[in-house]
């Protein structure tokens, strides 16, 4: 029973000492993600979730932590506890760690002296290639080019299943001229494709393989192209706006930019818009022979609606389905301008049949396939599709290119567009975020230690957490991105956090010491200080491993795992993981000789803080 009460005792006065900053060590890293609740743009909608989820269980871990938990000790941890000294783990940790410490302490000063894409591509299973073409192609040369492309997709082994389509749908929600095209392509399990082959390296051999003169070739995945062309309205990776007010000019301009992105390092393809190279059919009606004829221009217009565009006359019923029959002129009556001009027949009022070409001028004409507006000016798109490059300093390199050798008329300007453009947008967002994080680390430091020096140090593990999580990004060949900045705030609670752990124990040994010496009715010295932090750090290794070891053993499953969604979460997991690695050598052996140089200052001034 004796033992029992002791062990009570000691339980609850650990739980009055380590309680309180456990449970602002968790309210650190629940607040670290606080600033990802971000509802706007793409990046939010993807990263709320996560922020949501991660803040709910470490606002309720912190909750635990000091009502539950202590408890749940009370009533499982029963019978002899062994010491921390006779466990073997603890043993050998205690023996590799304590020469370090000592070394810390001996060379303080030394040991304290001291290294862009918007998001990673998702991979869907699926791939969708996009090729564009000048315009003025046929449905006959647009098919026969496909069904082309089509047979040369399907020839690989690791294709299921090809489908095309050129131009647009039904619909008056999809603008897509004839030159533009849309191939799905269905990818069978990465289990059956060739040894060593990946998902980029599949795209660089089909790309190799569909070169065709005038033809820019342009590729993404099929959610992901949605996604961009609904929020900037360009498909491929960067994309280049021209803003003025001719058409001509802006099409000059638009050429000049497309053959100077084409030389800029680690382009794969540019394509500029034609915006005044479409064809039209023109039929002027001639009003006098109109009316030497009896007729109006309104039956000239019907006939030609007719013959040419065709007109429904009747539904067909087959079974349960219901079809439109259209009546029209057959393709070798209307298949060139000479041709409507002599075989489209007009009806008089008294029964005669005049040819088209004798009441009206049909001539071919070049104009805009289609006009854009943006922010009350036309504009024109250049595609431009990269591979091996980060987006970041691409888009640098191009810009400096395009500044340096297009000159634009005055009222004319170009902006950067596609992906740049969400990696922009996100950039701005974060230089508000990252501060709002640090700042709310350090205000709850300081509500918790009550000291401005204690929470200076632990600030220090920033820091030093993001130089590991930089060396391992630099290692796995990730960019910087987003979703990489997402593990950067998360990494910045958790390096809080294991500093916290290290700093408390640091602190209640150092008490503990400096209550020995005023029993014993002297003054501290450096020597206690050092048997303090030797005490500290040494014996309380275990708790701190276990703090590190736990954190990494839930995120290396998600740093090599595969499958679809893993290109995100491995470049959230990545900082943290190299960042726990940099941010434990800080913990086990910076802190300390920081903490001595501190309290070692604070003695010579007679302070025994």
């Amino acid at each position: 029973m004796r033992l029992r009460i002791k062990q009570n005792d000691k339980l609850a006065q650990q739980r009055k000492e380590v309680g309180p900053a456990l449970f602002f060590s968790l309210l650190i890293i629940t607040v670290s993600f606080l600033p990802v609740f971000s509802p706007e743009g793409q990046e939010g909608r993807l990263f709320s979730p996560l922020a949501y989820t991660k803040t709910f269980a470490m606002t309720g871990a912190a909750l635990l932590s000091v009502t539950l938990v202590p408890v749940l000790m009370l009533l499982f941890i029963r019978g002899k506890i062994l010491p921390e000294a006779k466990n073997p783990v603890n043993r050998f940790l205690i023996w590799v760690y304590r020469p370090i410490i000592a070394g810390v302490l001996r060379w303080k000063k030394l040991t304290i002296r001291l290294g862009t894409e918007f998001m990673p591509t998702l991979n869907e299973g699926t791939l969708l290639y996009m090729p564009t073409s000048l315009p003025g192609m046929s449905i006959t040369k647009a098919a026969e080019l496909m069904q082309t492309q089509n047979r040369i997709i399907k020839s690989f082994p690791e294709v299921a299943s090809v489908y095309g389509k050129a131009g647009r749908a039904n619909t008056a929600t999809d603008p897509a001229p004839t030159e533009m095209f849309e191939t799905v392509i269905n990818l069978k399990p990465e289990s059956e494709w060739r040894a060593g082959l990946t998902t980029d390296k599949l795209i660089a051999e089909l790309d190799q393989a569909l070169q065709f003169p005038g033809v820019a070739n342009a590729w993404t995945m099929p959610i992901k192209a949605r996604i961009d062309m609904l929020s900037t309205g360009i498909r491929t990776p960067i994309g280049i706006k021209v803003f003025g007010k001719d058409l001509d000019e802006m099409e000059k301009l638009a050429k000049e930019i497309e053959a100077v992105v084409k030389a800029v390092p680690g382009t794969t393809s540019a394509f500029a818009e034609r915006i005044t190279g479409g064809f039209y059919l023109n039929i002027e009606p001639d009003r006098e022979q109109l009316a030497r004829y009896g007729l109006a221009v309104g039956e000239l217009l019907d006939v030609i609606g007719t013959a040419l565009g065709g007109e429904m006359v009747t539904t067909t019923v087959e079974g349960r389905e219901r079809f439109g029959v259209s009546v029209r002129y057959p393709r070798e009556l209307r298949s060139d301008p000479q041709q409507i001009a002599r075989e489209v027949l007009i009806p008089t009022m008294d029964g005669a049949m005049i040819p088209l070409g004798q009441l009206a001028r049909v001539v071919v004409a070049k104009g805009a396939p289609s006009i854009r507006t943006e922010n009350a000016l036309l504009s024109a798109y250049i595609y431009v599709d990269i591979r091996d490059r980060d987006i970041g300093g691409y888009v640098a390199d191009a810009m400096k290119a395009v500044t340096e050798q297009v000159s634009f008329p005055p009222g004319y300007y170009v902006t950067w567009s596609g992906q740049f453009e969400y990696m922009e947008r996100a950039t701005e967002k974060m230089k508000i975020v990252i501060p709002v994080t640090l700042l709310s680390i350090f205000l709850l430091l300081y509500l918790n230690f009550k000291r401005l020096t204690e929470t200076l140090i632990v600030m220090l593990s920033v820091p030093f957490a993001l130089v590991g999580g930089i060396w391992l990004l630099w290692l796995l060949d990730y960019n910087l991105s987003v979703a990489v900045v997402i593990g950067f705030i998360a990494l910045a609670g958790v390096a809080a956090e294991t500093g916290v752990i290290m700093l408390i124990y640091l602190d209640h040994a150092w008490e503990a010491v400096q209550a020995k010496c005023r029993a014993a009715g002297r003054a501290p010295n450096v020597d206690d200080l050092y048997a303090a932090i030797m005490e500290g750090a040494v014996e309380r290794v275990r708790p701190k491993m276990m703090t590190v070891v736990a954190i990494m053993a839930g995120l290396l499953p998600i740093m090599w795992g595969t499958g679809t969604g893993s290109e995100v979460m491995s470049r959230i997991a990545a900082p943290m993981v190299g960042g726990m690695i940099s941010s434990t050598v800080l913990t086990l052996a910076v802190i300390p000789a920081i903490y001595a140089l501190v309290k070692q200052w604070f003695l010579r001034r007679g302070s025994g803080q």
